[in-house]
């Protein structure tokens, strides 16, 4: 049975608008880490992240929020913390300059922080320090010591310390065996 014409039906909902957008702005996340993943791999994993996290945001947003915590922090919050925090490894970051970014004060915002990534602030910032140190030993032939301060550890043995804690093997063991793979 053909539906009866309906003018209202045929106009674009603010709904059908939204996620027009959303799925666009997903569309071409995705595409752009297609295009990446065989040469930038860091580029198409955070392209692929960025994805996931608007993916994850739109559904809790619909959802009312029902999956989310009580006072964690909103997605706005969370997108400007990652990039304040990438954009300043190689600083000292305390936990009232990521307040500030997120516009809350510094009282709340590391039990705001935790709720919402899951780990305490500083524990974060290390273990991003970590990932970008990893992708400096994979990427450049930059010497450890000038990776650890690139990336905010105050020196060499900074770095191997924290390192040998989270992946069980020291930095330069790590970043032979992975050369000795690429070199395959």
């Amino acid at each position: 049975m053909e539906r009866p014409y309906n003018e209202a039906s045929d106009v674009s909902s603010p709904t059908d608008l939204e996620f027009g957008s959303l799925a666009n702005s997903l569309t071409m996340l995705l595409e752009a880490a297609k295009s990446e993943i065989d040469h930038d791999w860091e580029a198409a994993k955070t392209s692929l992240a960025t994805a996931q996290f608007i993916l994850q945001s739109e559904m809790e947003r619909r959802s009312g929020g029902k999956n989310s915590v009580t006072g964690g922090l909103a997605g706005w919050q969370m997108v400007r913390i990652r990039s304040f925090i990438d954009s300043n490894l190689d600083q000292t970051i305390h936990a009232s300059d990521l307040s500030a970014v997120a516009q809350r004060s510094t009282a709340h915002f590391s039990r705001s922080f935790k709720q919402a990534f899951g780990e305490p602030p500083h524990a974060f910032l290390i273990r991003r320090r970590l990932e970008e140190a990893c992708r400096l030993m994979l990427t450049s032939s930059a010497s450890l010591s000038e990776i650890s301060l690139s990336v905010g550890f105050s020196d060499h043995a900074h770095l191997c310390k924290l390192f040998r804690k989270a992946f069980g093997q020291s930095p330069s063991r790590w970043r032979r065996e992975r050369e000795t793979l690429w070199r395959r």
